[in-house]
């Protein structure tokens, strides 16, 4: 049931982000990191009680994949923050969700309608590692 669910989530997620929010994607290295963030109550209920992720129109999501140079999933280790234009510096809780061979990294982060957030995350792999930083306007619902 757990599978379903997390497949559930991603397939509507992709939906989601295909409809309504940006999903983007950049090189960190030699990886391509595919990284997206959207309101919360884009999930269904059920969805986010199954992933124990807050649904609110105060909550957003990171979405972040990391991929070889031949598209194979990667298990890596992310920390990192947003910062508003106000200065105000939430860190990042990254949790690991693994669908088959797909891995992804999930972290919840409250906003406020307008927030305007430079995220900076830390990728770390075997021997390697690097920066990502993109900014992302949320709105309320």
């Amino acid at each position: 049931m757990f599978k379903n669910m997390l497949t559930a989530l991603w397939l509507g997620l992709g939906l989601l982000l295909s409809v309504q929010a940006q999903a983007d994607e950049t090189r960190v290295g030699d990886w391509t990191v595919h990284y997206s963030a959207l309101p919360s109550t884009f999930l269904t209920p059920e969805v986010a009680r199954a992933n124990r992720i807050e649904r609110s129109r105060y909550n957003g999501i990171l979405n972040i994949a990391v991929l070889d140079k031949n598209g194979a999933p990667q298990q890596v280790n992310l920390t990192g923050q947003g910062k508003t234009l106000i200065g105000t510096i939430r860190k990042l809780e990254f949790q690991t969700i693994r669908e088959g061979d797909a891995i992804y990294y999930i972290a919840e982060y409250p906003y406020r309608n307008e927030d305007n957030v430079l995220f900076t995350i830390d990728i770390q792999g075997p021997g390697r590692g690097g920066e990502l930083t993109f900014r992302h306007t949320f709105y309320t619902d």
